[in-house]
């Protein structure tokens, strides 16, 4: 009925419109006769774009540094597999930083050598049992200090730890002097205790002789000053002679200098009160549950905590290095819960150069085990590592910077930390670490180690490229020029490449996309030179062919740029041929191996998607008046056509057949003299009449449509008619009705 139906329409196009007989009730209702130019626009609009499937990529099953099909020799990477121990970190570097460089001192300190120097008032005060207590002793030996170290009395109260006011008047300098002194006494002697003797770099040898002398003050009316020895102080402090009205330069300098050595001390001293009374019971309570996993979990995020509270993260914290010691010595207990705190603790104090690369080994191989993502997302693991990411020097941490880039990779295949890594900003921070790098030139001595950075970098980007915000984000970042900077420096990487192109593939679907792609001017030149670097490479030929294929499925322009690139088609054909003997071979092996009876398999094999996705990319070029024109006369281009068609049928792979019909009713449509498709016009109705003849619709549909181009031709009308057979005879009824109406 179908046939009949379109018969019927192909014999009332060739009535007249001003027919006034009477027209027998099963004909249609005769349309207006259509005008040369609409004939050749609805002719136009049989040209068609060709769409296929993105090419599969499939996950590996192992979590490794580089992937099962990276290309990289075992020699020629860093491991994915390695043991971390205690020893692994470097003591050395765990020193905390000064902020002053202090210079000797030009008198010998009188050191207590029994018991008679002492003052008989010294006692052991007992810690504050709350933090406010602790803020308030802090307060207090801070003030005391700064009183004695300035040798001048700004206040006239000082509130000392036993929390007694001492009034300072200039009618009582002895009792002032006398009660300063013991309080003096009383916290040097406290903080001998809690100093260990090892540690003599910041060990505090105080002379406890407090000696009045005759000087002017500041104050008015008194007289009088008292020295406070400190050994490691960068001058003693001592009181100018001068009038304060008229000081000198030097001395202002040198009044300053002392106020910001003594804010230092202060700093410190808080520091310590807060590490025995906070820190102190918790490294305790770690040395005494080393066999019990789950109290150490917890005794270490106290630990995070307190340090956070009392402002001890970062590298300034005096205790830091004995601090890390004990951290360090937690690694060879071996369970991946506590690694993962001590990860934590390990990078908030900001370590460098051995020990910062041996923590990130380590969170690299936490987050290796899939297993352990439900911890590493409840620990904020991602947080501390994006921090070394941001701050970290390619050059100076470069391996660092490799395991650290790991472990986020590995994280990015886990659906929840993908999506908080979009949220937490981490697309705009990769590609800015991604610019830094490209910065680096491949004479750099760093260029290759940035290249083992760069896959992992390029990786974890791919699995971003997946959802919808971190594609905004990836255009909105200027993402498609930035890596196709990248690609073209690294071109005889081909794992960068891999994954470079793999990004490509995924956001050239999209037609924001791709309309930013096709403004990189040189990216048409970048994919044929990779294209004819790594003809045999199939991953990497077929995406970005793919590519080729998005970028000119609706963009005129990019349809003549990429025409207009030297040997861009040649390149093509190139591949083309290169594909078509690998599959002959193939198909040969497996006729060999499974008998000529086997049906050939469902999906397309790698070399039949390599050739769907480079007919598509012509089937697109030829939309273009000009593009298609040329493309009809190259004999190459209509000769691997016409091959698809005569050694596959469609059974064997129904996209490829297909699409090469569609190639060649595209291409048929130029009537150009030169128009290889006129001259082989015979032989492709002869194969086009097996697609017709099959049973396989889509195909039937794409073989009417070709010779609805070719039916204008009376020798291919005159190949059909000989063809004894009803559904040609009705198909060369219906083409000379089409060609009578035109």
């Amino acid at each position: 009925m179908f046939f009949f139906l379109v018969l019927c329409r192909g014999m009332q196009a060739s009535k007249s419109e001003n027919t006034k007989k009477a027209e027998p009730f099963y004909w249609l209702t005769v349309a207006k006769q259509k005008t040369c130019s609409e004939i050749i626009n609805e002719a136009r609009n049989v040209l068609r774009t060709v769409g296929t499937r993105r090419p599969f990529t499939p996950t590996d099953g192992q979590r490794k540094l580089f992937g099962s099909g990276s290309l990289r020799g075992p020699q020629n990477r860093p491991p994915s597999v390695f043991s971390l121990h205690a020893s692994s970190f470097d003591l050395a570097e765990s020193r905390p930083v000064s902020g002053v460089r202090l210079s000797p001192l030009d008198h010998k300190p009188i050191l207590i050598t029994s018991a008679k120097d002492e003052d008989s008032s010294v006692f052991l005060p007992k810690p504050p049992a709350e933090a406010a207590e602790v803020r308030k002793v802090s307060t207090a030996r801070a003030c005391l200090c700064r009183t004695t170290s300035l040798g001048s009395l700004f206040s006239a109260k000082v509130v000392l730890p036993d929390q007694n006011k001492i009034k300072l008047d200039s009618e009582e300098p002895a009792m002032m002097m006398n009660n300063l002194g013991r309080s003096n006494n009383n916290y040097l002697a406290e903080q001998r205790l809690y100093t260990p003797v090892n540690d003599k770099s910041r060990q505090l040898i105080c002379n406890e002789r407090i000696s009045i002398s005759e000087s002017e003050d500041f104050m008015e009316g008194t007289s009088g000053k008292f020295s406070f020895q400190l050994t490691g102080e960068s001058d003693q402090m001592k009181k100018p002679g001068t009038n304060p009205s008229w000081p000198r330069s030097s001395d202002w300098k040198r009044r300053v200098t002392g106020l910001e050595n003594e804010t230092r001390i202060n700093e410190w001293e808080e520091e310590e009160v807060f590490w025995r009374i906070k820190i102190l019971p918790i490294l305790h309570e770690l040395k005494k549950i080393e066999d019990n996993i789950e109290n150490l979990c917890l005794a270490c995020t106290k630990l995070y905590q307190a340090l956070n509270e009392g402002n001890m993260l970062g590298k300034q914290f005096k205790r830091r290095s004995e601090l890390l010691k004990i951290l360090y010595k937690l690694v060879d207990v071996d369970s991946d819960p506590l690694c993962l705190k001590l990860v934590k603790i390990i990078l908030a104090m900001k370590v460098d150069g051995k020990n910062l690369l041996s923590v990130c080994k380590l969170a690299f191989k936490i987050c290796r085990n899939e297993k352990n993502d439900y911890i590493v997302q409840n620990d904020r693991l991602l947080d501390c590592l994006l921090e070394v990411l941001r701050n970290e020097d390619i050059h100076k941490n470069n391996e660092a910077l490799l395991y650290c880039m790991g472990a986020i990779k590995f994280m990015s295949g886990n659906a929840v930390l993908l999506n908080e890594m979009v949220n937490k900003g981490a697309v705009e921070m990769l590609l800015q670490l991604m610019k830094q790098i490209n910065n680096v030139k491949e004479n750099d001595t760093y260029f290759s180690n940035l290249g083992h950075l760069l896959v992992q970098l390029t990786a974890t980007l791919r699995n971003l490229a997946d959802l919808p915000p971190a594609r905004c984000q990836l255009i909105c970042s200027g993402a498609a020029s930035e890596l196709c900077v990248a690609l073209e420096q690294r071109v005889n990487d081909q794992d960068v490449c891999t994954y470079i192109v793999r990004i490509l593939s995924k956001l050239s679907s999209y037609n924001d996309f791709c309309a930013a792609l096709a403004d990189c001017s040189r990216c048409y030149t970048l994919f044929l030179a990779l294209l004819n670097k790594h003809q045999k490479q199939q991953d990497l030929v077929i995406r970005i062919v793919f590519i080729l294929g998005n970028l000119t499925a609706k963009n005129n322009q990019a349809r003549e740029q990429f025409f207009k690139e030297k040997e861009s088609v040649n390149t093509l054909t190139s591949l083309f041929q290169t594909y078509y003997e690998l599959d002959l071979n193939a198909q040969t092996w497996y006729h060999d191996r499974e008998g000529k009876g086997k049906n050939h398999l469902k999906h397309p094999s790698e070399a039949e998607d390599v050739m769907i996705k480079l007919i598509r990319v012509l089937a697109n070029l030829s939309i273009h008046p000009s593009v298609g024109a040329t493309l009809a006369a190259v004999h190459r281009v209509v000769e691997l056509l016409v091959t698809v068609l005569e050694y596959k049928s469609i059974n064997d792979c129904e996209e490829l057949v297909i699409n090469a019909a569609t190639t060649i009713n595209n291409l048929s449509y130029y009537q150009v003299e030169s128009s290889v498709v006129q001259d082989k016009k015979l032989h492709i109705a002869e194969m086009l009449l097996k697609l017709l003849m099959s049973d396989n619709m889509d195909g039937v549909v794409e073989a009417v449509r070709v010779f609805g181009n070719l039916s204008q031709y009376h020798e291919v009308c005159d190949f059909i008619m000989q063809k004894k057979k009803p559904r040609c005879l009705f198909f060369c009824l219906w083409s000379s009705a089409q060609s009578h109406s035109r």
